[in-house]
C-alpha cells in the first residue's frame, strides 16, 4: 500500500515538474533573446546525447566511441527528408541526389523519426561485430565505425553532397522539439534502467561472467542498450541539423564523441541525473569560456586570442574532477523526490537550530 501511494505521489510530482518545464519554455520562447534560445536548444540536444551515451558507457559499462557515426546518420537522414525537391536540385550541383530521396519531402516529426530509425538500423547491423569483443577492442571497433561513416559522408557525393554538405535547412528545431525529445529520452531511459533489463545491464557492467552465470543474456541486453542509444543519437542529430541549418562531414568528427565522453565522466558514469547536470554545465561553460579565446589588453600588452584554448580549460577541469571526484560529480547517485525531501528536511532543521 505504501509503495502504491509513493508511486502515485511520484507520478504527480513528475507531472508537476513537466508542467514547470513547459511554463519555463513558454516564458523563454516569448521573453528570451535569440542567443539565449539557441543556448537552451543546444543544452537540450546535449542532454539527449549524454543520457543516451551514458546508457551504453555508464549503465552497461562498455567503452563505446562511435556516437558521432549515429549522429551523422540521423542528421543527414532528417535533413534530406525535410528538403524540397527544388532545394535538393540546387544543393546537389556536382552530382544529383539519388532517387527516391530526390523526390521525397516529409514533415519534421517523420523526418526525425526516420533519422532515429536509420541510426537504430545501423546500430543493429554493427552491434553483431561490436559485441563480439570487449574492453579496448570494443572501443577501437566503434571508433573505426565512426570514422568510416565520416569518410563515407565526405565521399558519397550523390547521397551527402560530399565536403560541400547540406545548406539552407529550415530552422525547425525549437524549444518544444529539443526539450520535448530530451524529456522523452530521460523518461524512457530512466524507466529502462529501473526495470529488470536495467538491473541486468548493471550486472553486466559489474561482473559480466557472474551475470552470465545467473542466466543473463548479455548479448541481447547490450544490443538493446546499443540500438536504443543509436535511435536517440539519430533523433538528436536531426535536431542539431535543423538548429544550425547547415551540416558537413567536418561537424561529426571524433571531437564530438570526445565532448560527450567528458560530459558523462564529469557527471558520473552510470548516473542519468549526472549526465543531465553535466550536459547543462558543459553547454554553459562552452559559452562562458569563449572569452579565453578572444584577444585581451592587459596593462597595455595585447594578448592575442588562441583558438581552441577552451578545450585546454575543459581538460584542466576534467583533471580536477578526476582528482577530487573520482566517480564524477554524482557518482552513480540518481535524483529522487524522496532524497530531495530528506535534504530539505535536514536543511530546514539546520536553519531552525541556527547551525547554518
Amino acid at each position: 500500500m505504501f509503495l502504491k501511494e509513493s508511486a502515485i505521489r511520484n507520478f504527480w510530482l513528475n507531472l508537476g515538474a513537466l508542467a514547470l518545464l513547459a511554463l519555463f519554455l513558454w516564458g523563454a520562447e516569448h521573453f528570451a533573446n535569440e542567443y539565449q534560445v539557441r543556448l537552451l536548444n543546444n543544452m537540450a540536444i546535449f542532454v539527449t546525447l549524454a543520457v543516451s551515451y551514458n546508457l551504453v558507457n555508464g549503465i552497461c559499462g562498455q567503452l563505446h566511441l562511435g556516437p558521432n557515426a549515429f549522429i551523422t546518420l540521423g542528421a543527414y537522414t532528417a535533413a534530406l527528408l525535410t528538403l524540397t525537391p527544388q532545394q535538393k536540385e540546387l544543393i546537389f550541383i556536382l552530382q544529383p541526389l539519388v532517387w527516391p530521396l530526390s523526390q521525397i519531402t516529409l514533415p519534421f516529426a517523420l523526418a526525425l523519426l526516420c533519422g532515429g530509425l536509420v541510426a537504430a538500423l545501423f546500430g543493429f547491423i554493427t552491434g553483431f561485430p561490436v559485441f563480439r569483443v570487449r574492453g579496448d577492442y570494443l572501443a577501437i571497433v566503434t571508433l573505426g565505425f565512426g570514422e568510416v561513416v565520416r569518410v563515407l559522408a565526405n565521399n558519397l557525393q550523390s547521397l551527402t553532397n560530399g565536403p560541400l554538405g547540406l545548406k539552407g535547412l529550415k530552422p525547425l528545431t525549437n524549444l518544444w522539439w529539443s526539450w520535448g525529445v530530451a524529456a522523452i529520452t530521460i523518461i524512457l531511459i530512466r524507466a529502462l534502467v529501473n526495470s529488470s533489463y536495467g538491473r541486468a545491464m548493471m550486472a553486466i557492467r559489474d561482473d559480466e561472467a557472474a551475470a552470465q552465470a545467473i542466466g543473463v543474456d548479455t548479448f541481447r541486453h547490450l544490443m538493446l542498450a546499443y540500438i536504443l542509444s543509436a535511435f536517440f543519437f539519430g533523433v538528436a542529430g536531426g535536431l542539431l541539423a535543423h538548429l544550425i541549418t547547415t551540416i558537413s562531414p567536418t561537424l561529426f568528427t571524433f571531437f564530438l564523441t570526445f565532448n560527450l565522453l567528458i560530459i558523462i565522466v564529469v557527471g558520473g558514469l552510470g548516473s542519468t541525473t549526472g549526465a543531465v547536470l553535466s550536459a547543462i554545465l558543459f553547454t554553459l561553460a562552452g559559452e562562458w569560456l569563449r572569452i579565453v579565446e578572444e584577444p585581451h589588453t592587459l596593462l597595455g600588452v595585447t594578448i592575442p586570442g588562441i583558438p581552441g584554448l577552451r578545450m585546454v580549460f575543459f581538460s584542466f577541469l576534467l583533471l580536477l574532477v578526476i582528482v577530487f571526484f573520482r566517480q564524477g560529480l554524482l557518482g552513480r547517485r540518481e535524483f529522487s523526490w524522496q532524497s530531495l525531501g530528506r535534504f530539505l528536511r535536514r536543511f530546514s532543521a539546520k536553519v531552525s537550530t541556527g547551525h547554518i
